[in-house]
């Protein structure tokens, strides 16, 4: 039987977006950045365990972190669909570079505690403009049809970042016996990110134009509203990790049951990193996902699965088994939801869609933390983190019920598909949006850029 000839023109390229000479900049810069931030959070974690004893302060940390996030959301998204989102992303990373060097002088001086915290609320504000800019970024300086290749190798560069960092952490504190040196090198990296992404040249320009003015910031949470997929994606997310995360726990974990000290922590801490790594190959190395809903659902409820594992685990191999799957599984509905945010959000809105976003994505994991703390502090953290994996498959069956649309997903984009980018009667800027109506001017698509006006 002969082969069919244009077979080789829809074989999927897993290496697409790394030989993009703008991909290349962002993800080196991204991965340094990552590193930094995520032996920051390791090591403040450590210390402030260390220093207080007490698991809710733990739970501060999160809040300290996440509160800024959700007050500054709507402005700092309205500012990336207004201003340059590579401007932004720079002037970002180098607040986190001062605020790490803050926390540097901190944890050598042994200063006031509440010095910590008051660091980290302004790592919240350089996260509350950050997100929003690099999110809505990423689809501007790569071709559309690697698009979802870049996500997925993005989430790996971060899930190699969040097993670097972590160990890197756990070693320089072991060897230093103090903190202060990891948030030096995570001032290093993040200045690194803000001299990689001022050499990114996008391939689409913002025009979007406007001013200040509450409607106009609110029109990010009309889209979500309009589009019942992406807000029952973010829905599912906020309440699953805010249930689930055991995250800001590991410190308890890593002194009190299982007894592995600071190198035990950045191993238990990087665990599960691993696996959203091996899952991120695996899905760059993979053909688009056919059935983008249920997989999302699964991924969220096997999540909570591993997470009850964990916490009824006292053996150090168990648990790291199931922090990697719990990784592995979570990767997954990352890729779906980001892929999904950005294609049917039209550029002008990205910025405040994303913002949006980034207030599920703080809520769930810093707020988690908290709430995890308070639990822990209420009931131990074998309760709170067990009762928390409940939780968290109970979330996934409720969206399921809630959200049918989420259910019958499929495919996030066709590959080799030829989806028009701006409506041909009135200009209006699609963004990838799936659909076969203009929602500017209302004419229907019949095919990839051409256009009929409806009678």
């Amino acid at each position: 039987m002969a082969s069919d000839p244009t077979q080789h023109l829809h074989r999927h390229d897993a290496y697409a977006a790394l030989r993009n000479a703008n991909y290349q900049r962002y993800a080196l810069g991204f991965f340094l950045a990552a590193t930094g931030l995520q032996a920051l959070a390791t090591a403040v974690g450590w210390e402030v365990y260390e220093r207080t004893n007490d698991p809710l302060h733990l739970g501060y940390t999160g809040l300290a972190r996440a509160l800024p996030v959700v007050l500054l959301a709507l402005p700092a998204g309205h500012t990336a669909d207004l201003y340059s989102r590579r401007a932004i992303i720079a002037i970002s990373q180098v607040g986190f570079a001062l605020a790490a060097i803050g926390l540097c002088l901190v944890s050598h001086a042994h200063a006031p505690i509440w010095l910590v915290y008051l660091l980290l609320v302004f790592t919240g504000c350089c996260r509350a403009f950050n997100g929003p800019a690099r999110g809505s970024f990423l689809p501007t300086i790569v071709p559309r049809g690697i698009f979802e290749n870049a996500v997925a190798w993005s989430s790996s560069a971060f899930q190699l970042a969040a097993v670097t960092g972590p160990l890197l952490a756990g070693l320089l504190i072991w060897w230093t016996k103090s903190a202060w040196p990891v948030y030096a090198m995570c001032a290093a990296c993040n200045l690194a990110f803000a001299v990689c992404v001022l050499g990114i040249r996008p391939l689409i320009l913002a025009s979007a134009t406007g001013k200040y003015t509450f409607a106009s910031m609110m029109a990010g949470m009309g889209h979500l509203w309009r589009e019942k997929t992406i807000l029952g994606a973010i829905t599912l997310d906020l309440f699953a990790v805010l249930l689930g995360g055991a995250t800001a726990l590991l410190p308890i974990f890593a002194a009190d049951i299982l007894h592995v000290g600071p190198v035990g922590l950045g191993v238990l801490r990087a665990s599960s990193y691993v696996g959203a790594f091996a899952m991120g190959v695996y899905l760059a190395h993979s053909p688009p996902i056919k059935r983008s809903g249920p997989a999302l659902i699964w991924s969220v409820a096997g999540f909570g699965v591993a997470t009850i594992v964990f916490g009824l685990s006292e053996n150090l191999w168990l648990s790291l088994a199931a922090l990697f799957i719990a990784g592995a599984v979570d990767n997954v509905s990352v890729v779906v939801r980001h892929v999904l945010v950005q294609v049917r959000t039209p550029d002008h809105l990205r910025g405040r869609v994303g913002a949006v976003n980034s207030v599920f994505i703080e809520c769930s994991n810093e707020l988690g933390a908290f709430e995890s703390g308070a639990v822990a502090r209420l009931f131990g953290p074998v309760v709170s983190v067990v009762s928390g994996g409940i939780g968290t498959m109970v979330v996934a069956a409720g969206i399921a019920g809630l959200f049918p649309e989420l259910r019958r997903l499929g495919r996030l984009q066709e590959p080799g598909d030829d989806v028009p980018t701006h409506c041909c009667q009135c200009g209006y800027d699609l963004g990838g949006l799936p659909r076969p109506i203009c929602p500017e001017c209302g004419c229907s698509f019949a095919a990839a850029g051409k256009a009929s006006t409806p009678s």
